[in-house]
């Protein structure tokens, strides 16, 4: 029979934080399901509200693991869920910043599409690592060798998220830079190009502030692992409610407040003129390469061999009709009509 004393946790855990951010990420999620249906844009930021559910799921279950602390079950499940639930909004920010460089194509290092299934395709593998390494590490009746792959498996998740990431502040820095060096977020003379600069340098200033969050939250992750279970982190409870909670409730809130879907038009199809202003129905960014092509070479580093002629269609804007003034490309949304 167990012991009515015994606990997985080396504290007390509180009864009240759990219920404090669940409730938090509850009305942060609803609201963010209420923006994906007014702005339809469930492709591009349906992962926020997503995300939510993840964070609800494990702060309620990390209220239920506090009040049976033996419950070997809860405990584990709680600490995947939390785990597993950061790297979806990072995921949110790839997509973005991929919807961002097919809205100005002319500026984009890489093709838009690659920096989605790329991130995408690192983000699966890290989750896969992260849930497998978090559950064996977890899980107390685990074996030496159990706990040694797990942390092996929890390090190796944490060493590509930080890969990933600074693929990503690097590819949006160039592209910062580009947008910079052509003048396209200068200060302009007319109102309707200073909107168009505004909402830029707002997407780009969002996915910076995400990224330091969330970075914020994996360095804590990495030392925590290091540490084992022995570390100061593992040992006190306020951590995971500051960098898993507090830092994530406060990267959901700011895109609840400055949604991306405010800034950028919800089809790809979208494209913004090289003179800073019009918006136009562009055929899209379409990579003619076999798949399996795509997914083995997803920058095209061949093409810089083959000197492979990849078609610009913003080059050829005359020929594409401005949004608003033309219905037969369908009935998509400007980004300022987003707004």
């Amino acid at each position: 029979m167990v012991c009515c004393d015994f606990s997985l946790y080396p504290y007390a855990p509180s009864k009240a934080a759990p219920i404090i951010l669940l409730a938090a990420f509850f009305f942060s999620t609803i609201h963010h399901i209420y923006l994906n249906v007014h702005y339809k844009s469930w492709k591009i930021t349906g992962t926020l509200p997503w995300g939510g559910l993840l964070f609800i799921a494990g702060f309620a279950l990390r209220e239920a693991s506090a009040f049976d602390t033996h419950n070997l079950n809860l405990f584990i499940a709680s600490a995947v869920l939390l785990l597993v639930a950061p790297p979806v909004y990072a995921l949110t920010n790839y997509i973005v910043l991929g919807r961002t460089l097919y809205y100005v194509p002319f500026l984009s290092p890489i093709h838009p599409g690659r920096v989605i299934s790329t991130f995408i395709g690192l983000d699966a593998v890290i989750g896969i690592l992260t849930g497998n390494g978090g559950s064996r590490v977890a899980n107390k009746d685990a074996t030496p060798a159990d706990i040694k792959a797990g942390k092996a498996m929890l390090r190796a998740s944490i060493l590509l998220q930080v890969i990933s990431f600074f693929l990503f502040i690097v590819l949006e820095y160039v592209f910062h830079r580009r947008c910079i060096k052509t003048g396209i977020l200068a200060q302009k003379t007319t109102e309707e190009a200073n909107r168009n600069a505004k909402k830029l340098r707002r997407i780009l200033y969002l996915m910076y502030i995400s990224s330091v969050i969330i970075s914020s939250r994996h360095i804590f992750r990495v030392v925590d692992v290091w540490q084992g279970y022995t570390g100061y982190l593992e040992l006190h409870e306020w951590p995971i409610y500051v960098f898993d909670g507090a830092f994530m409730f406060a990267n959901t809130v700011m895109l609840n407040i400055w949604h991306p879907m405010k800034y950028l038009p919800n089809d790809n199809k979208v494209y913004l003129s090289k003179d800073g202003v019009t918006e136009r129905w562009g055929p899209g960014w379409v990579d003619k390469r076999p798949f399996l092509i795509t997914f083995v070479d997803p920058f095209d580093i061949g093409g810089l061999f083959t000197k492979r002629d990849n078609e610009k269609f913003w080059d050829r804007e005359d020929e594409h009709p401005v949004v608003g003034s033309h219905q037969a490309a369908g009935d998509g949304k400007s980004a300022a009509d987003a707004m």
